[in-house]
Formats: structure tokens, C-alpha cells, sequence
């Protein structure tokens, strides 16, 4: 016998006194421990000592009467739990080698004449006989239900430590993948689950697929072939969104066995979903060996388990969500140019190893404009979504195109072989646009000017992604002067252009700081009066090397630098500080205009009109002395925040003028939807007046048009005589050009209003 027939309870001496009691005192006190809750007995030792005396509550415990008990020797041993036995008999064997002293009690497993499995708490002492046999007095006690919750008690707080572990992993790397395959040996690891597997629900299709799980019976690829179908158990979990058990697969009818469990000898399973906001993610199940596993307490973890696969699916998808919308164009669905980027450095880090040129193609549609402009924004975001699937339909499988934004789209062609496979690429592109495209139901041709660069990268030069984009930019705006339509690749002769605008730039962004920018401003007359009405401020940097450079050579840098912004508050505040000024010169006198240019980018930002604001505040001017030129270009998008700018701008009182009037699509269009005060008549028309049928005519009507409109007539660029005098006739408000004079450093301007010499018409007929 083992060990655990040693009793701590009493003193060994009081023991045997019991037993020898029991023997000879009678029948009340045998009744009395035959009614105990346990099992008394007497038995000599060895793994099969004789029983001496075995008590009735052997049949109530484990199924066989005292007779039976007592008649077989080895029983004892027999019933041990195989798990148990070595345990067990290990005590005896050592109690019989002649260890001395009392043993604790100790507790093992034993199987009852049905098969079921009790635990017994074994309490006993070892003392000889009257002939000096050693004999072991003990009691057996049904602890099962202690031990039982004991053990679920153990089993829950493993399954909350496996929930936990499994959050922490979820917080690590939401990878999901990762995740299931991270899963499966936590659920496995709790008692009594031999197999776990984490299912995908396929959005096409009524079959789930195994992600992680039963490596057991494939090996690693696995999960990449087994499926479910919807009306297995882990189906029917996912269809109601409820757990599913069962409790023995032997006599199961519901469902179809897995034939992966099959193989391991699954009798048991529970199946939970893992739920989603919009749809399930899928389904997690367990599996035991045994029969009837699964508890209401297994559900309650599993379900835990499960949601927190759940929780991290939807921080993955939700990451995945905006990373997708942080790297594509809402538009089309292609890549953007943030994403376009990240492709280009990595191609260009390969190109290093490889030795392989690197090429891009920057490609612009031609009069995209008038698209938006004759039928609708809408027709322009159709064009272009049908363009995006046509270029990818043109280019190599690998290829990347992108949406850069408005009508510009970027595409990566890696692994070159030379510059005449990126022409030949180039061209095929251009193939996209060989057919019309459908537009509102009517066919409309649509051209694309594309512009080449292509990098050689190594270790010792590497490139950069941003000049790369830039030299494909400047090969397409070649293209473009050369007629549109076209392929032009980026050369020496560019590259020498963009090195300029480069160094531009990074001149440009110490002018302001080094107070090399000044303004110097044009007369505009009053062509009713003959008088100065105003002035038009005109940016001027005076560069240490250059000398001062006009507009041209230096505000398109600023402008595609973002450079444009700070220049153009510090022109808008000098030129209304200067204006005020020159109102203290001549107080008798109507106050002069200051009109001020506004650039794309400026009208554009959001904050304009609060600009303006301040401006007015700390300078002190009169909204209404302020005049603010707006070209066409800047309203192409026509964009709510640019509506709202010019409304703020004009309700701050400042007046606004349409510049480069007639040299747009829409100009009509415009002085419809924008709050306009005057027009400024293009110089392009100017020129021919008197001298060209049509090109007078165009400015007779464009004056008789803003009569009508109640708007002011300015015409710019006037030089000779004869514009002056066609202006007068047919009625032009106001004009400026060199004919009156020439832009005037702010000293110069002074000098004339303090010498009054305001009608500058007068001088001319003088």
C-alpha cells in the first residue's frame, strides 16, 4: 500500500487503540465508524498486504462491498489511476525498506468499479501487532469535490493569465497572422484542450479557412489547404453568432467531424465566434479527448480569447483602413505621391545593388482645364477614374502608377535596361490615350504631355526620390512647350535649368531675412481725369550677384517652394504701410489706391482673409484703398474655400480685381460666382488695339461687358499713343503701362506726389 495510509490526525498510539476498540468493544461503537463519511480500514503492508478490516463506506465510495475488498489483496493497486500509481506505491516501497517516522497524508486518483475517477485523501499510521506484523491504520476520504474545485479554480486563473498573455501579444504586434498562430498554443496550454485552431471567414464564399492550428496533423502549410464549410460547427458558431458544443463527437449528428480531428482523437470541441463591426472575423475552437470538456466556465474563455483576437483585428483593419487612405488617392484608388515616394526610394536602394537605371514618368493631361471648365468638375474626376485603369493596362507587370493630384499622375518603371526602354515605356503610354474617352455620353480625345528622368543609383551618389519627381516634372513642362502631346526626356540642358531654380531657392529663402526684397510700383491712371488713381505694387529682389530681378526670374520658385506665402504677407503689409504713408503727403487730396498681386497658393490658404485682418489693423489703412488682383489661374479649382476667402476678403471691404482678364476658359463663369470689382483687360488684347480688327473688338466688348456688370475697366500693358486713344473712345475706366511710366522705386513715387505731378495724361499732351 502507499504512503498514504500514514494519519498526522491522531497520536499512532491512540490509532491502534482505536482499531483494538473496534474489535472488542461491540457493535454500538462499530456502528458508529461504519457511519463515518469515509473509509476505515486495517491492512498489513506491501502492494498486496491482506486487509484486516475495510468499512461499508467502500461500496458508497468506490462501488465494491467490504467481502470484495478484503477478499483481493491486489485491488488497492489495481484501482490506483495509472497517472497516480507510481506516486502511490512509491511510499509503500519506501515504508518497507524500513524508513522510519510518519508519512503525511497525501492524495492520488483511484477508479471507481464504473470507471469513474474519485480522489481520495489517504490518512494513516503504521504500527506492528501483538506478533510484530506491520499494519497500517488509516482513513480514506472522498476529497473529489475539493479537488475538483481546486482544479477549475487552477483552470480559471490559467485561462485568464492565457487571456492576458494573448492581450499582451495583441498590443505587441497586431500583425494577425502572428496573432492567430501566437493563439493556438496559449489555448493548449490550459488542461483538458489538446487542440486549438483560429478560423478566417472568406468574404466570397460559405468556407472557412485555417489560419493557424492542427500543425500537428500537416505541418506548417497546413493552414494554407484546410478549410470548414459553413455547416460544420465552427460554422454554425459564426452563422448565429452564438458558442457552439460538442459535448461527443462519437455520437454527434449535427455535424461533420474535421477529418484533422479525427486524427487526433477529439471527442470534445467548443467553438466561438470572433466577432467584428461590420462582419465576423471568423471562429475559434478547442478540442479535448475527453468527452463533455467543455464547461459554461471553457465558453466564458474561449469568448474572451476571441475578442480579444476581435479587438486586435479591428485595430489592424482600422490601421490598415487609414493607411490605405494616408497612401491613396480617394479619387482613383491609386497610390499617392507619399506612397509613390516610399516605392521610389525603395527602388532606388535596389537599383544600388542591382546596378539597374531607375526611370519615372511624370505625366500631366493637356487642357484638363477645359474638360472641368465646358462640362463640369464631374466630367473632370470621371476622366480622371477611366484614365487610372488604362495607364496600368499599358504598362509592365511591376510597374507602379500613382495620382500626384489634379490631372498629374507619376509612374515608377523599375529595372531598366537603358533610357530607350524608358522612351519605348513612354510611348506605350501614350497608347492610353489613343482611343476617346466616354464622358456624359458623348466621346471626348484627351492628350498627355509625359516627362522622363531617369536615376543610375550607387553607393557612392545616391539618389533622391524628390529630384528625381523634379526632373520628370521639368522633361514634362518641356513637353508641353513643345506642343503638348509628347515625350520629352530629361537632359543636361534641364538638369542645368532646375540646378538654377535650386539655387534660386535656396537664395530666396535668406532675401527676406537679409532685406534684399523691395516693391516698386506702377501708376494707374484715370483715363477720365488724366490723374494717378493708384499704384500696383511690383516685387523686386535686389540680389547681391544678379542686381534686381524682376517677378519672373524668382516668384514661380516661390511659388512652388511654398516660399510665395511669407513673401507675399510682407509685400501685402509694406504696400499698405507705403500706401498710408503717401496719403499723409497729400491729406487735400483723394487717397490712392494700392493694388496688391495674389498668387494660386495665397488665395488657396485658408487663412488669407484673417491675414488681410491684420494686416489692415497694424498698418491702419482703409479696407477700401486696398486692391487685391486675382489671376484665373488661381480659381481653376473653384474649391469652397476659395469662394469663401474672396466673399471674406470683400466683406472686409478690401476690393478685389479679376487680373489677366480673357486669357482663361471661363472667365465669364468667374465674374458670375466671384465677388469682383473690376477687370483687368489682358495685355495680349492691348497690344493689337488700332491696329488689329479683332483684337479691338474684344476689348469694345469686354468694356461694354463690365459697364453692364457695374465693374471697373483696367487695361495694362498700354505703350503707344493709339492703345491710349482706342481706350478713350470706347470708354476704358482706367490704365497703366510704360506709355505713363515705368514701375517706380517707392522714393521716385514720393518725389512725384510731392512735386504734383498728378496728371500724368496732361504731361503726355504737353
Amino acid at each position: 500500500m502507499d504512503d498514504a495510509r500514514r494519519g498526522d490526525g491522531w497520536p499512532e498510539e491512540r490509532v491502534s487503540e482505536f482499531f483494538d476498540e473496534i474489535s472488542s468493544v461491540g457493535d454500538d461503537y462499530r456502528r458508529l465508524v461504519e457511519r463515518l463519511p469515509a473509509i476505515v480500514y486495517s491492512c498489513e503492508i506491501g502492494e498486496r498486504g491482506r486487509w484486516r478490516y475495510v468499512s461499508p463506506q467502500i461500496e458508497k465510495i468506490l462501488g465494491y462491498s467490504p467481502d470484495e475488498w478484503m477478499a483481493d489483496p491486489g485491488l488497492w493497486a489495481e484501482r490506483l489511476h495509472p497517472d497516480d500509481r507510481e506516486h502511490a506505491i512509491e511510499q509503500e516501497t519506501r515504508k518497507v525498506a524500513g524508513e522510519p517516522g510518519n508519512v503525511t497524508p497525501i492524495d492520488y486518483r483511484m477508479l471507481t468499479r464504473d470507471g469513474s475517477v474519485v480522489w481520495i485523501l489517504d490518512e494513516a499510521v503504521l504500527e506492528p501487532d501483538r506478533e510484530g506484523i506491520q499494519v497500517w491504520h488509516g482513513v480514506l476520504y472522498d476529497i473529489t469535490e475539493r479537488k475538483l474545485a481546486e482544479q477549475e479554480l487552477e483552470r480559471a486563473a490559467a485561462q485568464q493569465a492565457a487571456v492576458a498573455r494573448l492581450g499582451r501579444h495583441a498590443l505587441q504586434d497586431g500583425d494577425p497572422s502572428q496573432l492567430a498562430k501566437q493563439t493556438v498554443p496559449l489555448m493548449t496550454e490550459i488542461d483538458g484542450v489538446e487542440a486549438a485552431c483560429v478560423w478566417e471567414a472568406a468574404r466570397e464564399g460559405r468556407r472557412l479557412h485555417l489560419r493557424a492550428g492542427l500543425e500537428e496533423c500537416g505541418g506548417g502549410g497546413l493552414e494554407r489547404r484546410a478549410s470548414a464549410a459553413r455547416d460544420s460547427h465552427a460554422g454554425a458558431a459564426l452563422e448565429s453568432g452564438l458558442h457552439v458544443i460538442v459535448d461527443d463527437w462519437s455520437s454527434e449528428r449535427r455535424f461533420s467531424m474535421p477529418p484533422a480531428l479525427r486524427v487526433l482523437g477529439v471527442r470534445s470541441s467548443l467553438a466561438v465566434p470572433i466577432a467584428g463591426k461590420e462582419r465576423p472575423y471568423g471562429v475559434l475552437d478547442i478540442h479535448s479527448t475527453e468527452p463533455s470538456r467543455f464547461t459554461p466556465q471553457d465558453v466564458h474563455f474561449a469568448q474572451a480569447s476571441a475578442n480579444v483576437l476581435a479587438d486586435a483585428l479591428e485595430r489592424h483593419s482600422a490601421d490598415e483602413a487609414l493607411r490605405h487612405r494616408v497612401l491613396h488617392d480617394a479619387l482613383t484608388g491609386l497610390p499617392n505621391r507619399l506612397s509613390f515616394v516610399d516605392s521610389l526610394r525603395d527602388a532606388l536602394r535596389r537599383g544600388v545593388s542591382s546596378g539597374s537605371p531607375v526611370g519615372i514618368l511624370f505625366l500631366d493631361l493637356d487642357h484638363f482645364k477645359l474638360i472641368n471648365d465646358s462640362i463640369g468638375h464631374h466630367a473632370g474626376d470621371d476622366l480622371l477614374r477611366a484614365v487610372a485603369p488604362r495607364l496600368r493596362a499599358h504598362l509592365r507587370p511591376g510597374d507602379l502608377v500613382a495620382r500626384f493630384g489634379g490631372d498629374e499622375f507619376g509612374i515608377l518603371v523599375d529595372r531598366l535596361t537603358d533610357e530607350d526602354e524608358a522612351m519605348a515605356i513612354a510611348d506605350r503610354v501614350a497608347g492610353a490615350f489613343s482611343e476617346p474617352y466616354s464622358i456624359d455620353g458623348a466621346e471626348h480625345f484627351v492628350t498627355a504631355s509625359v516627362g522622363i528622368a531617369i536615376a543610375r543609383p550607387n553607393g557612392s551618389e545616391p539618389a533622391d526620390p524628390e529630384l528625381l519627381i523634379r526632373d520628370a516634372d521639368a522633361a514634362m513642362y518641356r513637353a508641353k512647350e513643345r506642343g503638348r502631346g509628347r515625350c520629352e526626356l530629361f537632359d543636361a540642358e534641364m538638369r542645368a535649368h532646375a540646378l538654377r531654380r535650386l539655387e534660386t531657392e535656396r537664395e530666396l529663402r535668406h532675401a527676406l531675412d537679409r532685406d534684399e526684397l523691395e516693391l516698386h510700383y506702377q501708376p494707374i491712371v484715370g483715363l477720365g481725369s488724366g490723374e494717378i488713381v493708384g499704384l500696383e505694387a511690383l516685387v523686386r529682389w535686389n540680389h547681391p550677384q544678379r542686381g534686381l530681378l524682376d517677378p519672373g526670374e524668382f516668384v514661380s520658385v516661390a511659388e512652388d517652394s511654398g516660399l510665395i506665402e511669407s513673401i507675399g504677407r510682407w509685400v501685402q503689409e509694406t504696400a499698405c504701410r507705403q500706401a498710408l504713408g503717401w496719403h499723409e503727403l497729400r491729406p487735400d487730396h483723394r487717397p490712392l489706391d494700392v493694388a496688391v498681386n495674389l498668387s494660386a497658393r495665397q488665395v488657396a490658404h485658408r487663412d488669407l482673409a484673417t491675414s488681410m485682418r491684420e494686416i489692415l489693423a497694424r498698418t491702419g489703412l482703409d479696407p477700401v484703398n486696398l486692391r487685391l488682383e486675382v489671376t484665373e489661374s488661381a480659381l481653376v479649382d473653384e474649391s469652397a474655400g476659395v469662394i469663401s476667402t474672396l466673399q471674406e476678403l470683400s466683406e472686409i471691404g478690401v476690393r478685389l480685381v479679376l487680373d489677366d482678364f480673357g486669357t482663361g476658359y471661363s472667365s465669364l463663369a468667374y465674374l458670375n460666382r466671384f465677388p469682383f470689382d473690376a477687370l483687368k483687360i489682358d495685355r495680349s488684347f492691348v497690344e493689337g488695339l488700332g491696329i488689329e480688327q479683332e483684337r479691338t473688338a474684344i476689348v469694345e466688348a469686354v468694356v461694354g461687358m463690365a459697364r453692364a456688370l457695374s465693374l471697373e475697366a483696367i487695361a495694362e500693358g498700354v505703350e503707344s499713343e493709339v492703345q491710349l486713344s482706342e481706350l478713350r473712345r470706347l470708354g476704358c475706366d482706367f490704365a497703366q503701362g510704360h506709355l505713363f511710366s515705368r514701375p517706380l522705386a517707392p522714393k521716385k513715387v514720393t518725389d512725384l506726389l510731392r512735386e504734383g505731378a498728378f496728371d500724368l495724361l496732361g504731361d503726355l499732351a504737353r
